[in-house]
């Protein structure tokens, strides 16, 4: 076993390595940009070096400078995680040269499964059924769209050296297909340096479903099967294990399949074989082909761990220190049912764009596994994923494992940025996943109702104006005197773009009446609970600067309102286009003088290594452009100007 590695990552992956390592004794040596010197990881480790800038470029993919602290500090492996230099051949070529012990597969495993066009010629000579497409050489637009005529529309877009949704395009018609050949090009260009795709046929009710493996280098095994197949623009939200409605015949055939792919190119390590499912008829041994291998360890490996009762982690660092591996294929079984939901920083309201913030209140609730990389205090940075925590939890059956997910995810706390922690709570109550009934686009279809928010109830509505008012945490009530009335305040809040009038009224030391829409509501305080219309409240409150979040099953956040604010949404009638987000203005497409019409792309904006189109809001004629392509903008930044309507 190693005594010392060395972690090439950073974020809730590195904390969760951190704590593998640390239960096997070896200690840990991070690695840590600009913007992490704070970060959760780097407290964990044993050790911490700092090697760069806050851009990926300048830190976490900068091979030499994360080879040269291994050596530095004596580290004698390099885990990458997942992402950043994970799946990079070359980077394993040096850390093998440098006399290191790269914790995962061969470089050669890598390349043999990094372009998705050879991978597929490969899997197929491996007896592994494929999808339909076309994954040859010639990336000539007029090539490839001829072969998506031959293909039949729809068809997919995929960037060959593609992951994580980016470089993926969904084309319905042939007119469509230039456009989103052109965006899906720029993306990979991007992402991956490579800006060559493949094509291949859209399955029409497709379900995701992945196998784990793990090799030793010559033999390899299963670890069963993930479902994950509720994804949104191809990334996954809620990942499930074993997936739903799955027959023996099928686990057996999909697991055969995956370890023939593995043993094809001498795997070694923790390795994920994603195929894509044709559930329109029910799963069926003949309904499912390869789509990739993620040659590193999943984010959603945790549900795997819990069926299965095993540390992955702990077989990867054993299995690269020279050990066999630790069990036989016999030896392995199900035990239950376990899901994953990712808790991210973004605006679900706003088309789930990525969101910044500092974390002025984080929480999860007992019993609750959650694998974060981020804690109360810290910032969620512009620079990397915006991921605050996998929320992950294990019951006997499906049903109890859901129910589990939905309450863990009702008590989860989060304030101080915009999360989709509501949106996962509709998830996990959707009445088609609870039945099974899952599909990657079920989202899509269900998106309205997923993402409305829900009015908040009166006694929520009751405990924010109390927390205003500085009541709500054991103050005294300030009676007050008046000869006529009980004292009266008037407390104005915003919940999004609704405003929130309400009038409290002081009635004794631990009394008070709060009104809304004319309806008065009595409230007291009992042994230093506040009860609210005769119910006690079961509400946790926080208040962050500006804001009040009222935790109760779910989260209400209010906006403090000031009225003497001046209301600039208005100003510009349409006529400036913003910056949704911090990011990397990719492209301007118009001119000053230019006539544009409503839903023209105006620029792209890449913001966490995705790109954004920026439309026009309305007709009319561009007066000014206020950035060029390249220019790093921050969010609510004026991009381009219209000429205001006469």
């Amino acid at each position: 076993m190693f005594q010392k590695i060395l972690i090439a990552n950073r974020g809730e992956i590195a904390c969760r390595l951190i704590e593998t390592a640390r239960k096997l004794g070896v200690a840990t040596v991070a690695v840590y940009s600009d913007a992490d010197a704070a970060a959760r990881h780097v407290a964990m480790a044993d050790e911490a070096v700092h090697i760069g800038g806050p851009a990926p470029a300048d830190s976490y993919l900068r091979g030499e400078r994360i080879i040269a602290a291994a050596l530095a500090t004596g580290a004698q492996g390099i885990h990458p995680g997942y992402g950043f230099l994970s799946e990079n051949p070359d980077f394993v070529d040096a850390v093998t040269a440098a006399g290191l012990v790269f914790i995962g597969p061969s470089a050669d495993a890598i390349r043999a499964m990094g372009l998705k066009d050879a991978a597929k010629r490969l899997m197929q000579e491996a007896g592994v059924p494929v999808v339909p497409g076309y994954h040859g050489a010639n990336q000539d637009p007029e090539h490839l769209a001829g072969a998506a005529d031959q293909i039949g529309y729809p068809v997919l877009i995929k960037a060959v050296a593609g992951g994580g949704g980016k470089g993926m395009r969904k084309v319905t018609r042939p007119q469509d297909f230039a456009a989103a050949l052109d965006s899906a090009q720029g993306e990979a260009r991007t992402a991956f340096g490579n800006p060559a795709v493949l094509i291949e046929k859209y399955v029409e009710k497709p379900r995701h479903i992945e196998v784990q493996v793990f090799g030793d280098g010559s033999r390899a095994l299963h670890l069963f099967e993930r479902d994950c197949s509720l994804q949104r623009r191809h990334q996954k939200v809620i990942e499930e294990a074993p997936a739903p409605g799955m027959t023996a015949e099928m686990r057996a055939a999909m697991g055969a399949a995956a370890v023939r792919a593995a043993e094809a190119i001498g795997y070694k390590g923790a390795g994920t074989i994603e195929f894509i499912v044709d559930s329109s008829r029910g799963l069926r041994p003949d309904g499912f082909w390869f789509m990739e291998m993620n040659t590193r360890l999943q984010v959603e490996h945790p549900v795997t761990e819990a069926i299965t009762g095993i540390d992955l982690v702990e077989w990867q660092l054993r299995v690269a220190s020279g050990e066999a591996l630790p069990r036989t294929q016999e030896d392995l079984e199900i035990r239950g049912h376990a899901f994953e939901a990712r808790l991210y920083a973004e605006d679900v309201p706003a088309g789930f764009l990525p969101a910044t913030g500092r974390l002025d209140h984080l929480a999860f609730p007992a019993g609750v596994r959650a694998d974060s990389g981020v804690r109360t205090g810290d910032a969620i940075s512009p620079w990397y994923d915006p991921m605050i925590a996998k929320v992950i939890v294990h019951g006997p059956t499906r049903a109890a494992a859901l129910q589990q997910l939905a309450d863990a995810l009702a008590r989860t706390e989060v304030a101080g940025s915009v999360t989709n922690l509501a949106f996962l709570g509709a998830l996990a109550r959707h009445p088609g996943f609870a039945a099974g009934d899952v599909d990657t686009g079920l989202i899509e279809r269900d998106l309205a109702a997923l993402v409305a928010e829900p009015a908040a109830a009166p006694e929520v509505t009751v405990a924010a104006v109390l927390a205003v008012a500085g009541l709500w945490d054991g103050a005294p009530v300030l009676g007050g005197f008046a000869l006529w009335a009980p004292l009266e305040r008037s407390i104005s809040l915003m919940r999004g773009e609704v405003a929130v009038e309400a009038v409290l009224r002081v009635q004794g030391a631990d009394a008070a009446e709060v009104v809304l829409d004319g309806a008065a509501h009595a409230c007291r305080r009992v042994q230093g609970r506040w009860w609210i219309d005769g119910a006690p409240s079961r509400a946790h409150v926080v208040l962050t600067a500006g804001a009040v979040h009222v935790f109760d099953g779910g989260c209400t956040s209010f906006a403090l309102h000031d009225a003497l604010a001046r209301d600039v949404s208005g100003g510009a009638g349409g006529n400036i286009t913003l910056s949704p987000m911090p990011g990397l203005v990719k492209a301007v497409f118009v001119a000053a003088g230019q006539a544009v019409v409503a839903g023209d792309r105006l620029a792209v904006l890449e913001a966490m290594k995705m790109e954004h189109v920026l439309t026009a809001a309305r007709d009319g004629v561009v007066a000014e452009v206020l950035v060029t392509a390249g220019a790093q903008v921050e969010a609510g930044a004026a991009l381009i100007a219209l000429e205001a309507e006469a």
